[in-house]
């Protein structure tokens, strides 16, 4: 019996001016993967985020999020049915400690009322303390608990990029879209940032990732979309796909390419 898949995309267009970023694209999630989208610079990877999340619309198609129609619904209505996701450049409060950032994600997925917070009676100290309970857990999931305490500036460069994730889990989603998490990152602390991967997965997380790192996709993906010029041009396991001839051109073939 096939999985259920979480997230189903048809037909998802995306047009800038007379550039087909995104043309026809179909897609399916299974949950509790990862699912890997690689391809050359302007492929339309990005992009297909963007119209996951709500940040940018699709022309056309339908997306569907664990049963939900999302196709141009706002950014934070696709949050609050469990999708949360990171960005290629970061977005960290540098001037908010560690868990100071975790807890503005975790507050904005908690509901409470205007009285709640002026009288700050029982429900709000409720509140407040499983803000804090869920922000901890964010933190010790990426290996950043023990620097809770420390302004967001004094992180080096990759501890700001799982800061970001544990921010994304404090809104406690389903799916997680990681836009080039190892950007910028060298081995040592790509394999950190693979390990973290690896627990979001085993905590029934599904992971939707775009990377360049080609070495890191192949080491911890379940499967591998390709695409080229807003297409589909392979999918499967990540074994199959690197030997895919269309794959291979795509990365190695052409020597004029737009970035």
């Amino acid at each position: 019996m096939t999985p259920e898949p979480i997230i189903v995309a048809r037909g998802v267009t995306r047009r800038f001016g007379g550039l087909v970023a995104l043309d026809g694209l179909d897609l399916d999630v299974v949950r509790g993967i990862v699912h890997a989208i690689i391809g050359p610079n302007g492929s339309g990877k990005t992009t297909l985020l963007n119209a996951l999340s709500g940040a940018s619309h699709a022309d056309a198609g339908s997306i569907r999020i664990g049963g939900n129609q999302i196709f141009r619904l706002k950014p934070h209505r696709i949050a609050r049915l469990g999708l949360a996701r990171t960005f290629q450049t970061i977005r960290v409060f540098e001037n908010l400690s560690v868990i100071e950032n975790v807890k503005v994600a975790a507050a904005c997925n908690t509901p409470t009322s205007l009285l709640n917070i002026i009288t700050s009676n029982a429900r709000q100290k409720h509140s407040e303390a499983e803000i804090d309970r869920h922000s901890r857990e964010a933190l010790e999931v990426v290996g950043l608990a023990g620097r809770a305490n420390d302004h967001a500036r004094q992180l080096p460069y990759a501890q700001q990029r799982l800061l970001e994730i544990a921010r994304a889990l404090a809104s406690k989603p389903n799916v997680l879209l990681l836009d080039e998490p190892a950007a910028g990152m060298n081995m040592t602390e790509s394999m950190t940032l693979l390990d973290t991967i690896a627990r979001l997965k085993n905590s029934g997380i599904t992971i939707l990732l775009v990377e360049h790192n080609v070495r890191l996709v192949m080491g911890i993906s379940d499967r591998v979309t390709v695409l080229d010029f807003g297409k589909k041009i392979a999918e499967g396991a990540p074994s199959e796909v690197q030997c895919n001839p269309l794959v291979i051109e795509a990365y190695l073939g052409r020597r004029h390419r737009h970035a």
